[in-house]
């Protein structure tokens, strides 16, 4: 395909990585004055149940406190300050979901695993509360490494779209074949991988699949053009007004 395809669609990552301070609301707001399509996000579970927008499961690299995301309640991780921000804590997923709502946006959702590596008990639901209070479940692409994620997101429905996400690893070990064997035993509708993983061939198996594809990692000139060529549905950037630049 030609690059620069106008049907690949922008997420901008962690709200635009390398630009602003991941998933911050500052990050976010610069993102959504921007034409790109989605605003991707992190959320993780709280010691009392909320959904916190952050990608690590503990706090040391991106704020000043330290330990797991889930030792904390959420008006701790408001108190706390994310580097690079000028005082800003935590986000909530509420306080997200107001403004892909206001900008009238999709919300590129990734639920993410606890320290441990397994899914948080609870977390889906939770989930689905902030964004049915928002009113923006439709509107919301859900993502998630763990098939079993996927596989509860999809019993509960009514989203835009279903992703499972996968590591090179695990990829490399299954290839096509397998990914969308487990694709379809979890009833994502898209598989993610990074931009580096994707092949004309694997594209063409997934599409034949009737499963659709995406990217992320594409944060530079030369990986962006890459995405646009293979055809993806939708590439993850740190950089989206790059991204907007060379879709043109």
């Amino acid at each position: 395909m030609a690059a620069g395809r106008i049907g690949t669609e922008i997420a901008s990552h962690r709200g635009g990585a390398i630009l602003w301070p991941e998933n911050s609301l500052l990050a976010f707001r610069q993102a959504l004055s921007l034409p790109a399509e989605q605003l991707e996000i992190d959320v993780h579970l709280t010691a009392d149940g909320e959904v916190a927008v952050i990608h690590d499961a503990t706090l040391d690299r991106t704020t000043d406190g330290t330990g797991p995301v889930r030792a904390q309640p959420m008006a701790a991780l408001r108190r706390l300050r994310l580097k690079g921000t000028d005082g800003e804590g935590v986000p909530g997923l509420a306080e997200v979901v107001a403004l892909v709502k206001q900008a009238g946006r999709v919300l590129r959702l990734e639920i993410k695993a606890d320290g441990t590596g397994r899914p948080y008990p609870g977390l889906v639901p939770a989930c689905l509360a902030v964004l049915d209070a928002g009113g923006i479940r439709g509107r919301t692409v859900l993502m998630s490494f763990e098939p079993m994620t996927v596989a509860a997101a999809a019993a509960a429905g009514g989203f835009q779209r279903l992703v499972l996400l996968m590591g090179s690893r695990p990829w490399h070990g299954m290839g096509p074949e397998g990914a969308i064997a487990l694709a379809r035993a979890c009833h994502a509708e898209e598989l993610g991988l990074t931009i580096a993983d994707w092949d004309e061939a694997s594209v063409a198996a997934l599409r034949d699949a009737g499963l659709g594809v995406s990217a992320w990692g594409t944060n530079d000139e030369s990986s962006i053009r890459r995405g646009f060529a293979l055809g993806m549905d939708a590439i993850a950037t740190d950089d989206p007004p790059l991204a907007l630049r060379l879709r043109g």
